[in-house]
């Protein structure tokens, strides 16, 4: 137990330091592609408030991503407004969007729930295609701010700030009991007195805030954003692949699937060039977890970590025989 626990502690203490002090080592394109890492592991545990610990697929999460990134956008361009005020309206506006979208959308279940959460991604899109405030079909531009340090530590101080809400939050409080109970068997959630509505729209709206956040930060970033770039219904997949691979209803799955599944695509990007090759890779890697490990890639490590023999017990009631 007490080997478990200093692991705990003692890894992201140790990857915290590493991630302060990596820009000093690394060229410019690695800064790049690190912050891209960050901001998909924030995106992948955003999702996984909702999808892995509450047991609801959302396929329109990527539309909470899209707002920030318009909000930020608009009141930095049309009303001069600081970047820093834009960020917690989108993150505010997201959250309360997940509320209002959440209130009849999470009374349904299973794929009922996933087609209404894609439908509502979609409609933001095309609401962003056609309003003369977003740029319509053209897109938008902002202002240009080159400095690949600034958002490299704002991009790791969202992710921090992702993870260690979900620890307090979903690992360490009654909070998360309730959203497990609901996951595991929501009518006997209810039977016992959990406000089952209520909770699932305070996980919903969790899980929207950081993607409205992060949207603003990329949109700044980029200086331009699109209906297809910031709502595209590939930014949903990529947080549900990630969150997967990694191991859905844990703290650190997500972030091994975003850390594993970006850096492949940018090193076969940087071999091979712009291509889609990667997806091959990523979705035999898929396959593979679904099949021999359904707890994702962490669960496989810390089986095999603390217990060798019960992991490949459980490799082996997994394979079909």
């Amino acid at each position: 137990m007490a080997e478990k626990l200093s692991w705990r502690i003692g890894l992201p203490i140790g990857l915290f330091i590493v991630c302060l002090i990596l820009p000093l080592f690394i060229s410019p394109l690695w800064i790049r592609i690190v912050t891209e890492v960050l901001m998909w592991a924030a995106l992948a545990q955003s999702w996984n408030i909702i999808g892995g610990y509450t047991g609801y697929l959302s396929f329109g999460h990527g539309a909470f991503f899209g707002l920030g990134a318009y909000v930020t956008g608009i009141l930095m361009v049309h009303l001069g407004w600081p970047f820093g005020i834009g960020l917690f309206a989108s993150g505010i506006l997201a959250a309360l969007l997940a509320l209002i979208i959440g209130y009849p959308t999470l009374r349904l279940r299973g794929a009922y729930f996933a087609i209404a959460t894609w439908a509502f991604g979609e409609m933001i899109r095309q609401i962003a295609i056609i309003l003369e405030i977003t740029g319509g079909a053209f897109g938008m531009q902002l202002p240009s701010y080159l400095n690949l340090p600034f958002f490299y530590y704002l991009m790791l101080g969202i992710t921090i700030l992702t993870y260690v809400t979900t620890y307090g939050l979903l690992e360490r409080a009654r909070f998360g009991l309730k959203l497990l109970a609901i996951r595991e068997q929501e009518e006997a959630a209810e039977m016992v007195g959990v406000d089952t509505v209520s909770i699932k729209m305070q996980a919903f709206a969790l899980s929207a805030f950081f993607p409205g956040v992060i949207g603003g930060i990329n949109a700044y970033w980029v200086t331009y954003i699109h209906p297809d770039s910031v709502l595209g219904a590939q930014l949903t997949d990529f947080m549900v692949v990630m969150a997967f691979l990694g191991g859905i209803g844990s703290l650190w799955g997500p972030f091994l699937g975003a850390v594993l599944v970006q850096l492949v695509q940018r090193v076969l990007w940087l071999v091979w060039g712009e291509g889609t090759f990667y997806l091959v890779i990523i979705g035999g890697a898929i396959c593979a977890v679904v099949l021999f490990i359904p707890n994702g890639l962490i669960g496989l490590m810390e089986a095999r970590i603390f217990s060798p023999r019960k992991a490949f017990g459980q490799w082996r009631k997994s394979i079909k025989w």
